[in-house]
């Protein structure tokens, strides 16, 4: 695979095998975020609708340090804990995204570490797209 890896750049290290994102082509593709310190690696535990704000929060770094923002993105996976928690979530998520919305799946996941919530994304990177007319 042949890509630039786009690193959050409040991240102080790596706390897994992954990339936070990838460009390749002008779409950049990012790992499932969640509600951590980007700086410590902690998780910062909260109601839904906190762990959704820091989640689409450092979401958004990664999206900034490859020239997007919130309305690039064009296809989001969301894993919430608990499926009952969907209305809360759904609420919280829509801050920051505007129309047209990003096509969008949403699962009751097991998820690491005690989260209630890890969203990943694929956007277009503006400057790249308008290059590959």
């Amino acid at each position: 695979m042949s890509g630039t890896v786009i690193k959050n750049p409040k991240r102080a290290a790596s706390t897994g095998a992954y990339s936070d994102g990838i460009l390749v082509d002008g779409w950049l593709f990012v790992s499932g975020q969640g509600p951590i310190d980007v700086a410590t690696g902690q998780v910062i535990p909260g109601s839904i609708e906190e762990e959704v704000r820091v989640t689409l929060r450092n979401l958004g770094e990664v999206l900034a340090a490859a020239g997007c923002s919130y309305k690039d993105v064009v296809r989001c996976t969301c894993h919430l804990a608990r499926i009952e928690d969907f209305d809360r979530f759904n609420e919280t998520y829509q801050e920051f995204f505007s129309q047209p919305l990003p096509t969008r799946t949403t699962v009751q996941s097991v998820l690491g570490l005690g989260i209630k919530v890890e969203i990943d994304a694929i956007a277009r990177v503006p400057s790249q797209a308008k290059e590959s007319r």
